[in-house]
């Protein structure tokens, strides 16, 4: 089970063939931060962004495009590589941004939009 978003925002909300999924911090079950490298905590936030899909009847297959707020640039080729591991040819669209900080010391979060078809 994955944590939902914080503060008043849904998981994820479907308008017409699109479902927008909040932002995914590495959070386990309990909301507590999970990993400690880049690859670790992007494979957790992958892993509860794949569960909040399946919630609404979807998977990562369905991912049109993604964003990805990191913290240190330094961790680009991590998640780059955790996104790989989990993604298939066509890759979704990617928006890729800094930001100065996250919340609990995450280094990373991905929010994503998938397509029903």
């Amino acid at each position: 089970m994955a944590p939902g978003p914080l503060g008043a925002a849904s998981p994820g909300i479907s308008s017409g063939h699109l479902v927008f999924i909040s932002a995914q911090l590495p959070l386990d079950a309990h909301g507590e931060l999970a990993g400690a490298t880049a690859a670790e905590q992007a494979d957790r936030a992958l892993e509860n962004l794949a569960h909040q899909l399946r919630s609404t009847g979807l998977s990562l297959d369905q991912v049109v495009s993604l964003e990805i707020h990191l913290v240190d640039e330094a961790d680009i080729a991590a998640v780059d590589a955790a996104l790989e591991a989990r993604f298939v040819p066509p890759y979704p669209a990617l928006n890729l941004s800094g930001v100065p900080w996250l919340p609990g010391g995450a280094r990373l979060q991905v929010a994503a939009i998938a397509q029903r078809y």
